[in-house]
């Protein structure tokens, strides 16, 4: 199967689908961190190459609930946004999988289909993770994890925090792999 994986930097969803046999490829603004199959650029110019199954992680910095005291500043940000992952949701590609956490997704375009912890996925920490799906089934949890933290969330502050925060978690990214990879 031929899939794209959205606004990903780090290869950790590319790389599950990888490791059991897929052809996938990465694409963001930034270069691809593990240097491995990787699109640099506007992922928007990438959408119509015969792709299976798209997931994509569109930059929620205007968008998620964290940020909802800074909203009413930031419109025309919000507005462009949305109308991005406007345009991810409305993919010429079969399978769609849009990532992202609790914010304005919900509100302006549609309620999400799923939402996720890493802790059922044999993480033991709290990240709600909302998921717009086409074509999908819903993720089954793969290992339930007692003992949860706010890790992502209490993270100190530092240049490179929004990375650290947006990173997919690997028990996350092999359950997307094996359970959507079959679809």
């Amino acid at each position: 199967m031929r899939i794209l994986v959205a606004c990903e930097f780090s290869g950790v969803v590319r790389s599950a689908f990888e490791r059991i046999g897929h052809d996938a490829w990465s694409c963001d603004i930034l270069p691809a961190e593990d240097g491995g199959c990787h699109l640099q650029g506007d992922v928007l110019t990438y959408l119509d190459l015969g792709w299976d199954l798209m997931v994509a992680h569109p930059p929620c910095t205007y968008l998620c609930a964290s940020g909802a005291r800074w909203w009413k500043q930031r419109q025309y940000e919000q507005a462009l946004g949305l109308y991005f992952v406007r345009l991810l949701m409305a993919a010429p590609i079969p399978r769609i999988a849009i990532e992202n956490p609790v914010g304005r997704i919900s509100k302006a375009i549609r309620k999400p289909d799923q939402i996720i912890q890493p802790w059922q996925f044999g993480h033991g920490e709290v990240k709600t993770t909302c998921l717009w799906l086409k074509g999908l089934p819903k993720l089954e949890s793969t290992q339930i994890v007692y003992g949860r933290e706010q890790k992502c969330w209490k993270q100190s502050h530092h240049p490179e925090r929004w990375k650290r925060r947006s990173r997919t978690y690997e028990g996350i990214a092999l359950a997307m792999a094996e359970q959507w990879g079959k679809a």
